[in-house]
């Protein structure tokens, strides 16, 4: 197998099994996984305390060297958007047909990066408007594959998410 890299998003209050789920499955399949956080070495918490420490620096993260990206839910991506280099790299990952999958309120930053418009999208039931407002058509399914663009409801979904993310690498 051609193992493939994959940038997993972390910043304060993420989703535990948004990140840890997907980033062993990852490396069970044969992939490269890389936490990528604002600051590369800084430790971050989720929602229940439980550690994620930062491999890389967004700024060092050049979207040549991923083949995609996962963005976790939790609260962490209204942190993570705030970060223009964190858009930007979602952003550029998708335009160069790049795996995108978010799940939860991953959308938020998918959002916020102008990937949605015209696109089929789902995620958590409190951001819905977020997607719709920026462009997507909202369907309440387990999992949405649209082009390089994957997205997910909940925690409950991490294996359909993660059979689809496997599929396309």
């Amino acid at each position: 197998m051609d193992g493939k890299k994959i940038a997993i998003l972390v910043d304060q209050q993420y989703q535990e099994l948004e990140v840890w789920y997907p980033y062993y499955r990852l490396k069970e399949a044969g992939h490269t996984a890389v936490l990528v956080g604002p600051e590369k070495g800084r430790t971050y918490p989720s929602k229940t305390g439980y550690p994620a420490t930062a491999e890389m620096s967004v700024k060092e993260a050049l979207e040549e060297d991923f083949d995609g990206v996962v963005i976790p839910g939790g609260y962490a991506p209204d942190h993570l958007r705030r970060h223009p280099d964190v858009v930007k790299l979602v952003r550029q990952i998708h335009e160069r047909g790049g795996i995108v999958a978010a799940i939860c309120h991953g959308g938020w930053i998918i959002a916020s990066a102008g990937i949605v418009k015209n696109r089929t999208a789902t995620c958590f039931f409190a951001i819905k408007d977020d997607l719709v407002n920026a462009g997507a058509n909202y369907v309440d399914e387990e999992v949405v594959v649209d082009g390089n663009l994957i997205t997910s409801r909940k925690p409950d979904d991490l294996p359909a998410f993660m059979r689809e993310i496997l599929k396309q690498l």
